[in-house]
């Protein structure tokens, strides 16, 4: 999958307004249309211009777009997403939306799909929620605005213990000069205990509101985890790599590991390899059924840099039958 270069399909600079992109549009428009060009690539083009059109056009996926730097995109030998590339926007929309004006309704490419396939999919059904918000009798029949969703990253420690914490979210705008900018709003979030990875809090009534509409949408908040410095996270589960000395993981040893919840004694069985899992059960994630905590083992070396140290590494090599090679053969 390669990148796809939008405005230059469409033959703009970046800094184009939100005029030269429909002016642009439709000129493509009228060169490759299927039903009027003469050129052999013509219905290739068409849809190009037409899904370069779908992202240009609208302010929200146009700002994530340009998060992107082209120049790394373009290196890339399969381009992916940059990881938290769509992060804290605050999206409305849908992934497939409709076509734009005079599009065939043909599927976008792979690439737009990776960028918009997921962020946008949990936005689309705003326009027509039967809720009223609680705005009593005669707003039932009001327009409703638009649905929005943000990717927001949070501490582990944040799911971990829940409560209020403050997310700052980009809004995507079009200025009085046609030209999409970003605007800041921070908002008080109560975050549940436990909260998955992907999960979406659902923030009744914190959409922006449309232009005619009399009652705003609803603002989904899908949480993702900030990379924590020595856990990793596998679903409800937490990963810990474990340092312990040779003589701990030969002999056997009891000693201190850090768990989100506090320290705790863990004893390592004599003869134990590095890489081997110790599991303590209920210190993952919290929740209805809270997940584990799974240590693993790393066999740290002391350094030889003293005549002590080296002479210990000596009187091991001598006295001990050790292969490390043994089940390579050699």
């Amino acid at each position: 999958m390669e990148y796809k270069d939008y405005y230059k399909i469409l033959g703009l600079e970046r800094s184009a307004s939100e005029d030269d992109i429909k002016k642009a549009y439709r000129r493509m428009a009228r060169k490759y249309h299927p039903d009027v060009s003469t050129e052999i690539d013509a219905d290739d083009r068409f849809k190009e211009a037409n899904e370069a059109y779908e992202v240009l056009k609208d302010p929200e996926k146009r700002a994530a777009y340009d998060r992107i730097d082209p120049e790394r995109a373009r290196a890339q030998t399969g381009f992916q997403p940059p990881p938290g590339w769509d992060h804290g926007f605050d999206f409305s929309g849908g992934a497939h939306a409709e076509p734009p004006p005079g599009a065939d309704g043909s599927t976008f490419s792979d690439f737009f799909e990776s960028l918009f396939g997921r962020g946008f999919a949990g936005a689309r059904a705003g326009g027509t929620s039967r809720r009223t918000h609680g705005f009593g009798p005669g707003f039932g029949n009001q327009r409703r605005g638009q649905d929005h969703i943000a990717r927001v990253e949070l501490d582990l420690e944040d799911a971990f213990t829940g409560g209020r914490r403050r997310v700052t979210l980009r809004t995507p705008e079009v200025n009085e000069l046609g030209q999409t900018v970003e605007r800041s709003r921070a908002l008080n979030v109560t975050i549940p205990k436990g909260v998955r990875e992907g999960q979406q809090l659902r923030l009744a009534g914190q959409a922006k509101a449309g232009n005619t509409a009399a009652v705003p949408g609803d603002l989904l908040l899908e949480i993702g985890f900030k990379p924590h410095p020595i856990y990793t996270l596998e679903g409800a589960d937490l990963i810990l790599e474990l340092p312990v000395a040779p003589w701990e993981a030969a002999l056997g040893a009891t000693v201190k590991t850090p768990t989100p919840a506090g320290a705790v004694d863990l004893r390592i069985p004599p003869n134990s390899r590095d890489g081997k899992r110790l599991r303590l059960r209920g210190r993952g994630m919290p929740g209805k059924t809270p997940g584990d905590l799974y240590a693993v083992l790393r066999i740290a070396l002391p350094p030889a840099n003293s005549d002590k140290a080296r002479a210990v590494y000596e009187r091991m090599a001598q006295e001990l039958d050790f292969n490390p090679r043994e089940r390579l053969g050699v």
